[in-house]
């Protein structure tokens, strides 16, 4: 049940039921982002609430609206989730709702979330925009003039009574993460995220972050819009102190650091190691690192600590690619990474990102001999999409083509002229997964490998490879 004296609502618009693709990965974690909203508001004495999509229905939030009386409601939107947070601001306006929309993707679209239903976009951290904001929609509810109530609130947009968008100066990041109070995690049903981790993977998972923002400046990577291009590190002891709680208080059997570059500060991962080390603090834990900051020492701290699984993105094998994305890594460091982690036995998966400017066939095949000689533990694949804001969108924007209306769409769905066919990277996925198969079964020492699959291999690594090449002259829209 929702308060009566409710001061905001806050979702996120990720409904887990209606997502085929994750509901066969089935690893959801709580949405961090909205909680650590929750949190801050509440220690404030704002009387602040969560309905969280991950487990319920949109029939049931669309019910919440309708027939609670109507105060604010704080939308978080990503990528994947804009279709989801429209209808969900359409309704809420309906309702009679006051709406705020925030996340990494609304500061890109302005006009379009603000004539979808929101009242006020956030432009990057939330936490004390929304403190000062709140009292502000107060007045407007009071009567005041969008415009008079809410000029002084820096990092937001919002539409005047003349129709007018404006957009307030920037609001500086927190400086200190320590003052900070924890995630409220206890709004969600974190026990329901455990149950369905153990049910479908025998091992339940918990998140939390050590830091926020990332200082690296790859080409189509987005990250400005929220934290900017920082890197601001909470205490080792705070760290250690909530891992304990959560130890305590959930009984993870695992937990996944969610900061984009767990291993950027050499010092503060070695404090943080010494800090559980003499609280007895170890629970297996994964996380994402990238290649050139992780070296011996650095990979044997992340085994002593109990890193089960270290995650990098690799991209491409082709240095040229790689030089062209701006990603600060060579294909040599990658190996390396790879090769350091398994000797501690730590499992490795790494990122392969395919259609990336300039990159052809030869670049394709470099990859794949990339990754069967690198040997991750595991690999994802994705074909590169533009994000508004990034200097990749700004290259290709001449050339990007919309499949479908954008409330209904994400970036994802962008087509750019010219480039390859989503067919021809089926075929170049279809060549990777076999190839490295192939390698593996003819390298393994345990026991002959069976000769029908690896003849089986050969055939479909024969037919992706004449595929790619027959889908070469393909391109998009």
């Amino acid at each position: 049940m929702v308060g009566t004296t409710m001061d905001l609502l806050l979702t996120h618009g990720f409904f887990l039921g209606e997502d085929p693709k994750e509901l066969q990965i089935m690893k959801p974690y709580v949405p961090l982002g909205i909680l650590y909203l929750c949190s801050h508001l509440r220690a404030r004495g704002f009387d602040v609430e969560v309905f969280d999509s991950t487990f319920s229905s949109r029939s049931e939030l669309v019910a919440l609206l309708g027939t609670t009386p109507p105060r604010v409601l704080g939308v978080y939107s990503n990528l994947g989730t804009r279709p989801s947070v429209v209808e969900i601001l359409k309704v809420a306006k309906q309702a009679g709702w006051q709406t705020i929309v925030g996340g990494p993707e609304p500061a890109a679209y302005l006009q379009e979330y603000l004539a979808a239903g929101a009242d006020v976009v956030v432009i990057g951290e939330g936490e004390v925009t929304i403190e000062e904001l709140l009292p502000a929609l107060a007045l407007i509810r009071a009567g005041a003039a969008p415009s008079q109530a809410l000029a002084k609130v820096r990092g937001i947009a919002f539409q005047s009574e003349d129709g007018e968008t404006y957009r307030t100066p920037s609001r500086p990041l927190i400086p200190c993460l320590d003052d900070q109070p924890w995630p409220a995690r206890e709004a969600v049903d974190i026990d329901r995220y455990l149950t369905r981790w153990r049910q479908h993977h025998g091992t339940g998972s918990i998140s939390l972050i050590a830091a926020r923002g990332c200082p690296y400046h790859c080409r189509w990577c987005s990250h400005e819009e929220v934290f900017g291009k920082t890197h601001r590190r909470r205490q080792p002891a705070a760290v250690a102190d909530e891992l304990a709680w959560l130890i305590d208080r959930y009984h993870p059997d695992a937990v996944w650091f969610a900061d984009d570059v767990f291993t950027i500060h050499y010092e503060w991962l070695f404090e943080y190691a010494e800090e559980i080390k003499r609280r007895h603090l170890k629970v297996p834990f994964e996380c994402i690192s990238r290649a050139n900051r992780l070296n011996e020492r650095v990979i044997e701290t992340l085994a002593e600590m109990g890193c089960f699984r270290l995650w990098m993105g690799s991209e491409s094998g082709s240095q040229q690619v790689l030089d062209a994305m701006e990603r600060g890594i060579t294909v040599e460091q990658v190996r390396t990474a790879v090769a350091l982690a398994k000797a501690k036995g730590i499992q490795t998966g790494i990122f392969v990102m395919w259609g990336y400017s300039g990159e052809e066939i030869e670049d394709i095949e470099t990859t794949v001999e990339h990754v069967k000689q690198t040997d991750p533990d595991l690999f994802l694949t994705t074909v590169v999409y533009p994000i508004k804001g990034t200097p990749y969108f700004e290259e290709v924007s001449p050339r990007l083509v919309s499949t479908r209306p954008w409330a209904q769409g994400s970036t994802r769905d962008y087509l750019i002229a010219g480039r390859h066919s989503r067919h021809f990277y089926l075929q170049a996925n279809e060549l990777l997964r076999s190839e490295v198969e192939l390698s593996r079964l003819r390298n393994q020492k345990e026991q002959i490998p069976d000769p029908s699959r690896i003849s089986e291999l050969e055939i479909k690594i024969a037919g992706a490879r004449n595929g790619l090449h027959e889908a070469s002259a393909e391109v998009e829209a």
